[in-house]
């Protein structure tokens, strides 16, 4: 189960709270309900596909399942950068199929007090505000919470599905 149970301030009420993957792309820090994500794993060889979404990198044999990789970077149309030793792909269910999500470096893991969600400003970030379910503040660092749901169009779903049937 990945819901916790906090003590609030004045230590009668209880505060709902889950867990999440925290990661980074670039300078700005996300998260994505732990419930979405199946494993984490470093870089690993991802065959190209022809003729797909810039921001899909291919395809990973992930034990005899095929997974299609999205670069987040390009999805959220930042910076393409090569690929390091830090960089990480985080295997998330959208819409009941595995997706890889290539990701600059994974954080922690960490539990988020469902009150301290707050509702996204439309003019604070660089990437479309459908993804982002919230935005909490961590130690002082403002993570970006995304709906990892909604990362993907149900046409873009299709469209990968249609490319590595």
């Amino acid at each position: 189960m990945n819901n916790l149970l906090f003590k609030g301030i004045d230590g009668d009420k209880s505060v709902n709270a889950a867990q999440y993957v925290t990661f980074s792309i670039g300078e700005e820090y996300y998260g994505v309900n732990a419930t979405k994500v199946h494993e984490i794993i470093g870089m690993t060889k991802i065959t190209h596909v022809p003729n797909s979404m810039a921001y899909m990198k291919g395809i990973i044999n992930l034990r005899g399942s095929v997974v299609p990789v999205v670069d987040m970077r390009v999805k959220f149309t930042m910076e393409e950068k090569e690929y390091s030793d830090q960089t990480i792909i985080i295997i998330v269910e959208i819409k009941g199929r595995l997706f890889g999500m290539i990701v600059d470096s994974v954080s922690d893991v960490i539990g988020i007090a469902e009150n301290s969600i707050q509702d996204t400003p439309h003019f604070s970030t660089k990437i479309e505000s459908d993804f982002i379910s919230g935005i909490s503040n961590k130690n002082d660092q403002l993570i970006i919470m995304l709906d990892v749901d909604r990362i993907l169009t149900s046409e873009e779903i299709l469209e990968v599905e249609t490319k590595t049937a």
